[in-house]
């Protein structure tokens, strides 16, 4: 009689995922919910919600989300479409594109940084543009 459909994103506000402490990923993650890391991500992380990469979290790759906090180490690139929070024992290295930025005093942060206030997330996959055609 009544179908189930699939979770919207307003129905996993509130649930996070977790990668604990001790726990490595070789690869790339997609999320539609928000994400806390307390072990290591080798790879590519995508979620339409908040990343929190703990004090003992690293991340070496990508990363495009809403919204992040981190206290451990990230190196890559990072595109955040609203807030980008590092905390005082952050070690950040590689490319910023952020809506805004919070850096508490203590934090490394040796990354490019561009920000924009009406940024949007553009890209979900690693896919590249297609060539066009000659004629």
């Amino acid at each position: 009689m009544f179908e189930k459909s699939p979770k919207s994103y307003t129905d996993l506000l509130g649930k996070t995922n977790r990668i604990v402490e001790g726990t490595t990923i070789n690869g790339e993650i997609i999320s539609p919910a928000d994400f806390r890391l307390d072990g290591h991500l080798i790879g590519n992380f995508h979620t339409k919600g908040k990343i929190v990469i703990g004090p003992a979290g690293s991340v070496k790759g990508d990363i495009v989300c809403k919204n992040a906090d981190i206290e451990g180490r990230f190196s890559g690139k990072i595109q955040v479409a609203e807030i980008l929070n590092i905390k005082s024992k952050a070690i950040i290295q590689g490319d910023v594109i952020c809506g805004k930025l919070s850096v508490e005093p203590g934090a490394e942060f040796t990354a490019s940084c561009v920000m924009k206030p009406s940024y949007k997330i553009t890209a979900t996959t690693n896919e590249q543009p297609k060539p066009e055609k000659e004629q």
